[in-house]
């Protein structure tokens, strides 16, 4: 079985490098993370890259707040820049921002816009496009999905050719937060940026968008950064089927594809013109509990449905080793500050029934939502649960949801459903984005007052000894009190012909390179 790797940030930059990010470190960051290993051959320009999809929708759309599938962030990344990237093996290299630094306190940063970055349409990159850019998530009136992260920005401003936050208070992993591929850096008119503009200053740009069908993209002649978008066309298609992905890869109408079926990936890693790509870091499946609604306004129940799931089963069956058992959190060992002491919640029947009847209850009976557009082989999972399930008294009915409008119709509007996490480069975004009480994406609608204190807390402060023990007790409450089931952790496991050719280490923050395989990958 494939296993997660060890802490992917700890290989990264030292906690110096995160407050003083510098060109230095970026032009390093680019010859040994992104640039060409010494095994690998030399990058070279042209062709047309098609890539098919798992994920994307008939409403998606240009706005950055509602960015939500790897199909709308891949095409985010592909036209539009970011302050701060994340680099393949998890560390900080400076993009529109040239360098940064922190006060003592990581309460105020100050980071520096590269010159000369131009946009699609003319114009170059601005401190107060990047303020502008920012403040569009922030404030009582935003509805983005990353205002919970931005919400410690307590002031953002231009100074020549610097912008300056000032946050709440401290925090260490700031140049992180501004890496989410919500905030990408636009253009601003009026102290505002249009919603409704593909404009960006990415490496390629849009020559049409149909939502949910395909994305066509040319690329940025004048693209900064020379060493990279190296093919001349990029198509983006919406495949949600699987094996219908498969076979455009096979028959070479597509050039590489995302979530392979993993149920046939040993007969299709025999094709002769196919390789399969898979890398370990922070994706995990999860089923999602509105803890607002009955029966999961209960903690026995909840705890009765952790127990009444078997995770190992799931890994070997759904993964098919590609993955490891998840606890109920979304923080694996790939995180600095995973917590490898929790007990670890295991398929335990009679402790299900105990806590069934802690509630109240002899039986229970649930319906679980579940579609392949959540994750693949999600109903099958659903299915697997139910017959675990079914031993502990619980007749848990699978609902096969429709993949087409999962996202919009299904989840956080169905009470119990499968959904799937790309991992957060770090704890604090992790817990912030879908734990955090309020948050747009905390699909369980929890709110635990400690565990809200802690997430503050932990963010500002600075002492690591103590910073990691907030996260495991962060860790531990979300676990047994938390409306999440986190089964398991799925490798990223995508397929590209002979032809595709890419860095020797690979993104496993997101599926494809960490979003940007458009960016750094190129034909053999």
């Amino acid at each position: 079985m494939k296993t997660l790797n060890q802490p992917l940030l700890q290989s990264g930059i030292s906690r110096r490098g995160v407050l003083m990010g510098t060109a230095a470190i970026g032009a390093t960051a680019f010859a040994g993370q992104f640039g060409v290993g010494p095994a690998a051959a030399q990058p070279k320009k042209g062709g047309t890259f098609r890539v098919g999809m798992a994920g994307g929708n008939t409403n998606d759309n240009y706005d950055p707040g509602t960015w939500d599938n790897a199909y709308s962030q891949t095409f985010a990344t592909a036209r539009h820049g970011y302050l701060v990237e994340i680099g393949a093996d998890g560390s900080l290299v400076p993009e529109v921002a040239e360098s940064w630094e922190a006060s003592p306190d990581a309460k105020e940063w100050t980071f520096k816009i590269r010159p000369g970055v131009e946009y699609h349409e003319g114009g170059t990159v601005t401190a107060d496009d990047v303020v502008a850019s920012i403040n569009y998530h922030r404030g009582e009136k935003s509805t983005s999905a990353a205002k919970p992260i931005v919400a410690q920005i307590e002031d953002v401003k231009a100074n020549g050719d610097t912008v300056v936050f000032t946050l709440e208070a401290g925090n260490a992993d700031f140049p992180y937060v501004v890496s989410d591929y919500h905030l990408a850096i636009m253009p601003a008119k009026d102290g505002t940026i249009d919603t409704r503009s593909p404009n960006g200053c990415g490496p390629y740009k849009v020559v049409n968008y149909d939502p949910g069908v395909i994305a066509e993209l040319t690329r940025n002649p004048n693209y900064w950064k020379t060493d990279r978008a190296h093919f001349d066309e990029v198509k983006m298609l919406t495949i949600l089927d699987a094996a219908a992905r498969q076979s455009a890869l096979m028959t070479g109408n597509v050039d590489a594809i995302d979530q392979v079926d993993l149920k046939t990936v040993s007969l299709f890693q025999r094709a002769p013109n196919v390789k399969i790509l898979s890398v370990t870091g922070t994706q995990h499946y999860t089923f999602a509990m509105d803890t607002r609604a009955a029966p999961f306004n209960d903690n026995n129940v909840r705890l009765a449905l952790k127990y009444a799931v078997d995770r190992q089963e799931l890994v070997d069956k759904i993964l098919f080793g590609y993955g490891a058992v998840g606890n109920d959190t979304p923080i694996s060992p790939s995180y600095r500050y995973y917590a490898d002491d929790i007990e670890q919640t295991s398929y335990d029947p009679d402790k299900s029934k105990f806590y069934l009847k802690q509630a109240g209850l002899d039986s229970l009976d649930v319906s679980l939502s579940a579609a392949d557009a959540a994750f693949g082989g999600a109903v099958d999972a659903a299915v697997l649960f139910s017959n675990s399930a079914a031993k502990a008294g619980i007749n848990l009915k699978p609902v096969r949801e429709s993949n087409d409008g999962y996202w919009s119709d299904v989840w956080m509007k169905k009470p119990f459903s499968a959904v799937y996490w790309g991992g957060r480069p770090t704890e604090d975004l992790a817990f912030t984005v879908a734990y955090a009480a309020g948050a747009p994406w905390n699909d369980t609608f929890w709110d635990n007052e400690r565990f809200n204190k802690l997430l503050v807390e932990a963010r500002s402060q600075l002492d690591q000894a103590k910073r990691a023990e907030m996260y495991k007790e962060m860790q531990q409450i979300l676990r047994t009190e938390g409306g999440v089931i986190v089964p398991m952790f799925a490798s990223y496991v995508m397929a590209h012909t002979n032809s595709v050719a890419h860095p020797e280490v690979v993104g496993a923050n997101w599926t494809l390179d960490g979003f940007r395989a458009i960016e750094r990958w190129w034909f053999a």
